[in-house]
Order: structure tokens, then sequence, then C-alpha cells
């Protein structure tokens, strides 16, 4: 995707070859900055403090974070240990532990002399494979976009309400929810994205307002707690989100209150989509609400808020009394029955063990 018009990916070797580049996303919106990683403990920092966030990227990071461990030290104990300190950073996010199990894997054939290059080859692999894997999902996904186009008076634009960040930002290119709507956007389709703010870290007004904004796409950030008025009123015609892990039976996993979006959108007879590539199925559960680890995060983050000050500083500031304690949920359980399809790179999938096993040509939705 474009940032002032030039395309970029959210993670990339740097030009030394002796580190890998991010964009600090704690940052956004109010300053680009590129940082570098030059070891696995700065992977894990930046996995862990949310430099880096969403499912696939969480993954591509992890990826790379193994490379340059491979590089301090590439024998058989320090594989283990890197395995288990990025394993350690985020809990939630199926991806993590996918990209590390299968880079632990293709490790172990290898000799320690050829591991970091394997590494790396690896790493850049899982990132190109992502880049193609959310371009397929926002083909699939398009065709939803387009048929409720095609039923509206020309010109009228589509809208579509997201929640989170399941941008470029979340992935290493494209999204997955908003690989759809950037494809329609290029396509010259009019859409318009309600983006929710996403307390308490704001993930969709710092960051899918700011990546929408500078790829051009028409958009309104609404609080958290709007969009159920704006389906009562019409003004929703679909829902896309993300997930960070997905159940075999099709329950998603999604950055807290996208449960309560859902609910809404049924009740009021809106389409409900989960956009996610196949790595975020987590085909050992089948019940999302008693099986997946919800992770809590630090309450300072809900109580406090960073912001651009009308003098142009970024400060913190404290929203809540001094003596009131908080907690910090970061994720919720959105139930299959709500859910009226996946998008996947596969195909568009009913949200059941049926469908995602025959989507991903398993026998049976658990191994």
């Amino acid at each position: 995707m474009k940032i002032d018009g030039t395309p970029y990916r959210t993670i990339w070797p740097a030009a030394d070859g002796q580190g890998v580049e991010i964009i600090d996303q704690r940052l956004l919106p109010h300053a680009l900055q590129i940082i570098t990683l030059r070891t696995m403990d700065d992977a894990a920092v930046a996995i862990r403090d949310m430099a880096v966030r969403g499912a696939p990227l969480i993954g591509a990071t992890a990826a790379y974070g193994m490379a340059l461990a491979m590089r301090a030290d590439a024998g058989d104990r320090h594989l283990g240990e890197a395995y288990q300190q990025l394993l350690a950073t985020r809990p939630t996010a199926i991806n993590l532990r996918w990209a590390l199990d299968r880079g632990r894997t293709h490790l172990a054939d290898e000799a320690p002399t050829m591991r970091e290059e394997a590494a790396f080859a690896l790493a850049a692999q899982i990132a190109d494979e992502d880049v193609e894997t959310n371009r397929l999902i926002g083909v699939h996904g398009l065709t939803l976009i387009e048929q409720i186009a095609k039923s509206k008076p020309e010109g009228q634009a589509v809208n579509i309400l997201t929640h989170c960040n399941a941008g470029w930002l979340a992935t290493v290119d494209w999204g997955t929810a908003t690989s759809p709507i950037y494809q329609a956007h290029e396509k010259g389709i009019p859409v318009h994205v309600w983006v929710d703010e996403t307390r308490p870290r704001n993930q969709g007004a710092a960051l899918t307002a700011w990546e929408l904004g500078q790829h051009g796409v028409p958009h309104a950030v609404i609080p958290d707690n709007a969009g159920g008025h704006l389906m009562q009123h019409g003004a929703v015609d679909l829902c896309i989100v993300g997930t960070d892990r997905t159940t075999a039976a099709g329950d998603v996993c999604n950055k807290i209150g996208t449960y309560l979006k859902a609910l809404a959108a049924y009740d009021n007879g809106v389409p409900f989509y989960v956009a996610l590539p196949g790595s975020t199925i987590d085909w050992t559960l089948h019940d999302g609400v008693a099986d997946i680890p919800i992770e809590q995060r630090d309450a300072r983050e809900v109580t406090h808020i960073t912001g651009r000050t009308d003098a142009g500083t970024v400060e913190t500031v404290r929203i809540t009394p001094e003596t009131s304690p908080a907690v910090n949920y970061g994720f919720d359980v959105t139930p299959a029955r709500l859910v009226t399809a996946l998008i996947t790179e596969r195909g568009i999938c009913p949200a059941t063990q049926q469908g995602l096993a025959s989507c991903f040509g398993r026998a049976q939705a658990a191994e």
C-alpha cells in the first residue's frame, strides 16, 4: 500500500543486510518512523510492545526474529530458546506459533552453519506468501462489494464497517479485512468505510484511518458504540473484520468489541464477514469462548490515552480517577453462528466445521 504515493510493506530486510526494518506503529498516526531490528530481542520487544501488531505481521516478524537469533548463535539450544522467547510475546495470535513451528521444523533439518541463511530465506518466503494470500482474500471479498454496488443507485458508495486494524499495517501488505476495500477502490467502485476507534489502543482511529487516508479511501472514524445506531438506520451495507485466531468450527477471536458489532449486525440483518488467511485457523480448537486464551494487557492502556495537542506536542494523559482500577481484555470471541461467512485465500467459506474443512481440503477440521 502507499504512503504519500510511495508503496511500502510493513517489514523488509535492511539495506545494509544486518537487520530488518519495520514501521513503528506505536507512533502512528502522529509520526512515521522506521526502526531497525538487529537482534532477536529487538524482534521480541517489537511484537510484545506492539511496534508491530496484527496476526500475520506478528508471524512474519517472529520468522525474522528467529533468523536474527540464528545469526547470533545457530546451535540447537539457542534455536529452542529463541522459539520459546518469541512464542511468549503474544499469546492469542495463532500466526505467531504457526510461523515459529514452521521455522523450528525447517531449521532443525539444516546444519548449524546453514541455519542463518535458511532462516532469512524462510522469513522472506513467509512475507511474500502473506502478500499473495492477502491479495487473494481481496479478490474473493471484492465479489461481495461488487454485488452490493450493483444493487445501489449509480455512484452511491458501499458503506463498510470495520473494527480495529486488519489493514496492511496488520499484515505484510494489502491487509485482510481491507484487501477487498482497497481492490474495490482501485477498481473505481465507490466505497466508504466506517472506522471504529477501537478503544483502548485506538487501532482503528490511529491506524486504519491513517492508512485509508494515505491510500485515498473515503472513510470516517466513529466511536465504538455508534455502529449499532448506524446499522439501525441503514447506513452499513456490510461489516468486514479480521481475526487473530479462528477455531475449526468457525468461531473467531478478534479485538475486543468485535462480538458486540456482530450482535448488532445480526439483529439488523447486516452481513458480517471475517477475512482471514488459513494460517490463522487453529484446527485443534472447536469452542472459541472456552478454549482461546484471551490476552490481558496493561491497565494503563485503559486509564491513559495518547494524542497530539493543539500545540503540536504528543502527550499521554490519564482519563480515569486515580483510585479506579481498570481491566484490559485484549480480545473477545464471536461465535460462528453470528458470522455470515469467512473470506479466505481459498474462497468464501461457511463459518462451520464442514465449510472450513471443505475450503481447505481437509478430511475433517480437527487433526
